[in-house]
């Protein structure tokens, strides 16, 4: 449960550092940290924050993130703060209707991670004060905005959860690009769930072994066959989840002759899969 301090950040064609702007609470500022850790990023700058780095809330809330808040910086103004980055994009849940929406033009989170992929060397991704947002001044400063594609019932997001939505499409990205390629991204769980031609042929012999062991008719047997054929087929199991199916079904199997009193429940029971 705690941080794999064997594994690398990754590494992309980018730079990335989360900016918050006013952040008011402790225990917020601590969740941003993990959200950030949690999706390997680990650069963070506050402009006049109302609440410190050393509270005891933010570093309960951060866990094993501390380092993040060990390593941010402190600015007195957005403009400093975001100074020696080549783009800066700023984030906001106010969508304003009618003529004002002449002024924002907002990127979704999945665009925002296409277009910083192009190269940009150094990206800062800007949050607001919690229940105020980013005032009209800093959004002119930023080059982008972007929104997240919540419910307009109720479109402002927690800050901490803000963050979090948004550093999570861009590992996404470098999930699908680059999960296996890279050591900071070992294929933990994989991504697809082809199995292997020559375990799909031993599910199907012991999928009819266990029909063939069935009482009833013919037909009942064929179906029941068929159907748990064509259940497994479509399920996109992993190898190992079949592996554990056909162990299961052998067992089933066996069981079912031996009751039966056919002798082939203890000659040809395969207690392992030859493949």
């Amino acid at each position: 449960m705690g941080f794999r301090s064997d594994v690398p950040l990754p590494r992309d064609p980018y730079r990335l550092t989360v900016v918050l702007v006013g952040a008011t609470h402790p225990g917020n500022l601590g969740a941003v940290c993990r959200g950030m850790l949690n999706h390997g990023f680990n650069q963070l700058r506050l402009v006049a924050p109302r609440c410190s780095p050393d509270d005891d809330e933010a570093r309960n809330r951060a866990k094993h993130a501390g380092t993040i808040l060990d390593a941010c910086t402190v600015h007195k103004s957005l403009d400093d703060a975001v100074e020696d980055a080549t783009l800066v994009v700023g984030t906001s849940g106010k969508r304003e209707l009618g003529r004002k929406t002449l002024f924002r033009h907002f990127l979704h989170p999945w665009e925002l991670a296409d277009r910083v992929e192009e190269g940009e060397a150094h990206v800062a991704l800007v949050f607001g004060e919690e229940g105020k947002g980013l005032d009209q001044s800093d959004l002119e400063r930023c080059d982008l905005l972007a929104t997240l594609p919540t419910w307009e019932g109720y479109p402002i997001a927690n800050l901490s959860h803000a963050v979090t939505l948004f550093l999570y499409e861009l590992h996404r990205r470098r999930v699908l690009e680059r999960q296996g390629k890279d050591e900071a991204l070992p294929s933990v769980t994989p991504l697809t769930r082809r199995s292997d031609p020559t375990l799909r042929g031993v599910v199907r012999e012991a999928v009819a072994e266990f029909a063939e062991a069935l009482p009833g008719q013919p037909e009942r047997r064929e179906s029941v066959k068929q159907t748990l054929t064509r259940i497994t087929a479509r399920s996109g199991a992993s190898d190992d989840e079949l592996t554990r199916l056909v162990g299961a079904v052998v067992d089933a199997t066996t069981a079912l002759q031996y009751a039966g009193d056919d002798p082939r429940w203890l000659k040809d029971r395969r207690r392992r899969l030859d493949r």
